[in-house]
């Protein structure tokens, strides 16, 4: 069921267009993550859709009574409430109905009453109302969701306005999930989260009722909550039937494909002019020339495709390989003298090559590690020692190695002063730095534009390791893949931090987990160290449960209670294989999109887009009921 549908929104501020001709389609389980470059109009689309700004030219149609939720700037909250009386305000409607049920309840007292039949059904009605809406577990709904935004019960009576401002932000992101509504608009919701919060978000939006578009730069996040992806840009917006993922890989087909027609439309153009250039004069000639020219008037011809022009293209580069024992600790307590020790003990032994993501939870010591590897704070304990030939680079997530005394230009020119003034312009541009760009002090640049000027610096140093520190914070979601993909082309070692988990993905072959006992190391990326501590949390819980007597184990689980629960899991298995079924189907079917006779044909491409819709429309609905079948199945 369509809930709302935008069609051709434009947006214009005074004279200056922001977007034209966007198109997005909300059903009511949709699962949509808007993405473009910054600056493109996510956010004034978003603000559009939940009506708090107007729009230039174009028409919304929203289903009559979808409620829409959209966290705006200002919070919303009651800063006199207690936390826990601020979210209980959102069920009011529940409060007053419970209230209502317990004065029915105590007319059934009477039996002798003339009306006795119809103030029972009232309480029927008004019981079922209210367990339909969660009337019975709404408390428990907000404790939950409190916890895993990290309100734990000693915030629940504390007041609002006591809160940090971070605090506030995220309790308004609670109060928020716990309206359900329809339609849930987020804009950049893992912002000021760490991994475990965002993780358990991730879990929870994926079950969500509604329908979601989420505006965000966190690519896993995009990949685990979304199935469908509109990106937008200033003329247009196109829509993907898959992750953020698939949309990458799309998106590069598209380009190719694109590419490919333009070309070949410019090399039939170039040669009708020729044509006509040759055959205008003669006599014998000129009429077909004439006719041609006419026929080239009237072609539509094809904008060339959009490149990477507007991103960052950079590359990382060694002057010289470093030996194979790159750095190893031993024993390391990390902290500062006269404070507890943060983590202890830390071991590395890292190798030539080696792509090591540092994880672990706020506060923990991850960047007094970096520092005191770099000696500049001094280990509480414990050695640590480069090996030979190591040149080492060094990003800072706080950009303290700028000087805001200075221009662009002269950051990186007087670093390098033998090095030509047009070659440091070049390098600048290639990080987006052009024209009078170079000239703008340090002290006003923004945090994304400080942070291409850090890695410009790291780019011309040329050091066999980079000693990374939340790499990726202040980077547009284009930045942060150009950036992945030079790391990954990297030829040296690589020691990060980041809570930026499809980097950790994408480019960690290590992963090393630091937490007050110290360091874990786990061969493989992040999906393989999720998977490997969920695999270790399941045995402990098996070897820490209870032993059962057979007996008291046969009667809990009745041979009715097992057929239930076998019933259940074949439900559930086939649903899957449905489900596999369409996203093969859909598979196959994009596939087919990329033919040279299809991608040439409008109409054919339209017709197998529409099958792809309606596929997605049952995958949506055989989700749902598997979710519910597999909740159903956890609760026996």
């Amino acid at each position: 069921m369509i809930l709302l549908q935008a069609n051709n929104i434009t947006k214009n501020f005074g004279t200056e267009n922001l977007f034209s001709n966007v198109n997005l389609e909300v059903q009511d389980h949709s699962r949509i993550g808007l993405v473009g470059r910054n600056g493109v109009g996510k956010s004034t689309l978003l603000k559009i859709i939940s009506q708090e700004e107007p729009y230039t030219d174009g028409t919304i149609s929203i289903k009559k009574d979808t409620s829409i939720g959209y966290l705006a700037q200002d919070s919303g909250l009651n800063l006199d409430n207690l936390v826990f009386d601020e979210m209980e305000h959102v069920f009011d409607d529940l409060k007053i109905m419970e209230k209502k049920l317990h004065e029915v309840e105590a007319k059934l007292g009477d039996t002798d009453a003339d009306n006795y039949q119809d103030i029972l059904n009232q309480y029927d009605q008004i019981q079922n109302d209210f367990k339909e809406n969660n009337g019975y577990g709404y408390q428990s709904e907000i404790r939950s969701v409190l916890k895993g935004f990290g309100f734990d019960e000693e915030y629940w009576n504390v007041k609002i306005s006591t809160l940090s401002g971070g605090e506030k932000s995220r309790l308004a992101m609670v109060k928020l999930l716990l309206e359900n509504n329809d339609i849930l608009l987020l804009d950049e919701p893992t912002n000021h989260l760490d991994i475990d919060t965002v993780e358990w978000l991730e879990n929870y939006l994926r079950g969500y009722k509604g329908a979601l578009v989420i505006v965000s730069h966190d690519q896993y996040f995009l990949d685990k909550v979304t199935n469908e992806i509109v990106e937008i840009n200033q003329h247009s917006s196109t829509h993907y039937s898959g992750n953020y993922s698939f949309y990458l890989q799309e998106k590069k087909k598209n380009q190719e494909v694109a590419l490919k027609h333009y070309e070949e439309q410019q090399a039939e153009i170039k040669k009708e002019e020729e044509y006509i250039q040759k055959n205008i004069v003669r006599a014998s000639t000129t009429k077909m020339a004439q006719s041609r020219r006419k026929k080239l008037e009237k072609m539509d011809r094809l904008e060339k495709p959009q490149s990477d022009q507007g991103s960052a293209h950079f590359s990382f580069n060694i002057d010289r390989e470093s030996g194979n024992d790159v750095l190893l600790v031993q024993n390391a307590a990390i902290g500062y003298e006269d404070d507890e020790i943060m983590s202890y003990p830390v071991n590395m032994d890292i190798k030539r090559g080696d792509r090591i993501g540092i994880i672990g939870p706020n506060g923990v010591g991850k960047s007094t590690f970096l520092k005191s590897i770099l000696g500049e704070i001094k280990l509480l304990d414990g050695t640590y020692k480069f090996g030979a030939n190591t040149q080492i680079g060094y990003y800072d997530q706080n950009l303290t190695n700028l000087n805001p005394k200075k221009d662009v230009l002269h950051e990186i020119w007087d670093l390098h002063p033998l090095l030509d003034e047009q070659v440091i312009r070049n390098t600048l541009g290639a990080f987006l730095f052009s024209g009078d760009d170079v000239n703008k002090p340090i002290s006003g640049l923004s945090g994304g534009e400080k942070a291409r000027l850090t890695l410009t610096k790291l780019s011309m140093e040329n050091n066999n390791l980079l000693i990374m520190d939340e790499p990726t914070n202040h980077l547009d979601i284009d930045s942060k893949e150009v950036l992945e993909e030079a790391l990954n082309n990297f030829a040296g070692t690589i020691i990060f931090v980041s809570h930026d988990r499809y980097l950790l993905n994408t480019l960690a072959d290590k992963i090393i987990e630091i937490s007050k006992s110290g360091g874990t190391l786990y061969l493989g990326n992040y999906d393989y160290y999720l998977e490997k501590i969920n695999s270790d949390k399941e045995t402990n819980e098996e070897e820490s449960a209870p032993k059962v007597s057979i007996k008291k184990e046969e009667y809990q689980k009745s041979k009715e209670d097992q057929k239930y629960i076998r019933k259940i899991t074949r439900e559930i298995q086939s649903l899957e294989e449905q489900i596999e079924k369409i996203e093969i189907k859909n598979s196959e079917l994009q596939q087919k999109m990329t033919e040279d006779e299809i991608v040439s044909s409008y109409t054919k491409l339209g017709e197998i887009q529409k099958e792809i819709d309606e596929n997605n429309l049952e995958k949506d609905s055989l989700e749902e009921e598997w979710t519910e079948k597999s909740m159903e199945l956890e609760s026996i």
